[in-house]
């Protein structure tokens, strides 16, 4: 028998890979960029990005600090890296040594700080507010800036907030807002308006290029339909022993379970140190497939940091050894998500940068 002690992730950049053309053609005529801060959502740039690069042909990528960037400048030497956090005076080296890098600037001051400390005459792209109200140049701002300054950059863009709600009225008020602006102060510069969300609501949301984050990582980004995206992401823990738990005995942490009848519960090797949230306590679940058979199990009592419990009463031919399947295409992080009241994004940064699991990357090369 073997026993196994950690989680495994799975990592599946076929499924990436087909995500990626699969929102190209949604995209009709914009160019894709990928969006991999963050360490490509957790999922690891230095697999990741070269895959995109080299088989997807993509030469336009997102992350959010500059550090980031200089991380996988060498493996894209054709590509361009935006950052969308942009430029200061920790990272203005990095801009230094390398021209394919490109802040993205978004309030006067960072944009005084370019001009004054500027390496070569690259431009940089420029972030609107358009009503997300978070990074961004506010009109009045735009209102100051010289016909010199306004031209002096390569990309005008903006954020949606509602992208993933078709129907929310502020979809139509940002794009009237980022067309208005653009019109008026930035007319000849290719647009950037939606992230991976805006990509399905249509040719007004794509614009000249559109940044493809989360739904390429298989994240539903467009919940108001089934998902088009394959799941990229599994994640697998052993368990670790099965026990007998006796009518009125009580499970976890703080006792918050007690059994009603005798049950049988599996401890499982994951837990809030894996990133699993804790949220899930009493109410998240687990599959197993034994024989052949996809059974369910309800986690019960606290999740702590290195174990869940499991109710596995009803699972017959349970053994230690055998793994419980959390995340997969039959119960995916956006599943988690919505049981665990948080989002999907969230889980797999946290577990994407996790470094106690056993880490599998597919690939057909």
């Amino acid at each position: 028998m073997t026993v196994l002690t950690r989680p495994i992730l799975e990592i599946d950049l076929n499924n990436l890979l087909d995500n990626y053309h699969t929102l190209q053609k949604i995209a009709g005529e914009a160019v894709c960029a990928a969006v991999v801060k963050d360490d490509a959502y957790g999922l690891g740039d230095a697999n990741v990005v070269p895959m995109l690069y080299k088989e997807a042909g993509c030469r336009h990528f997102f992350v959010a600090h500059a550090i980031e960037a200089e991380r996988i400048v060498s493996l894209i030497p054709e590509a361009t890296i935006f950052v969308l956090q942009g430029i200061g005076e920790d990272c203005l080296e990095i801009f230094k040594q390398h021209k394919q890098i490109v802040p993205v600037i978004s309030c006067p001051q960072m944009l005084d700080f370019w001009k004054a400390n500027r390496p070569d005459k690259r431009k940089p792209a420029i972030q609107i507010e358009t009503g997300l109200n978070r990074l961004g140049f506010r009109e009045a701002e735009l209102a100051k800036m010289s016909d010199d300054e306004r031209k002096d950059f390569c990309l005008v863009m903006s954020h949606l907030a509602c992208g993933d709600e078709k129907d929310h009225f502020m979809n139509a008020h940002q794009a009237d807002n980022f067309n208005n602006l653009k019109n008026t102060y930035f007319p000849k510069l290719p647009a950037s308006l939606s992230a991976s969300d805006g990509v399905f609501l249509g040719k007004e949301f794509q614009q000249d290029l559109v940044r493809l984050g989360a739904a390429m990582y298989g994240i539903n980004t467009a919940p108001y339909r089934p998902n088009q995206m394959k799941n990229v992401v599994r994640i697998q823990a052993p368990v670790l022993q099965i026990e007998p738990l006796p009518k009125g005995d009580f499970v976890g942490y703080s006792a918050t379970y007690r059994a009603n009848t005798n049950r049988k519960i599996a401890i499982i090797s994951i837990g809030y140190g894996d990133g699993l949230p804790r949220s899930l306590s009493n109410v998240g679940k687990v599959f197993f497939n034994v024989s052949g058979k996809l059974s369910e199990a309800r986690i019960i009592g606290r999740v702590s940091m290195d174990n869940i419990i499991c109710d596995v009463t009803d699972i017959s031919n349970l053994e230690v050894g055998d793994m419980a399947f959390l995340a997969d295409e039959f119960y995916t992080l956006d599943d988690m998500g919505r049981d665990a009241a948080t989002i999907s994004y969230e889980i797999m940064s946290r577990i994407g940068k996790n470094t106690r699991y056993v880490r599998k990357v597919l690939f057909r090369s």
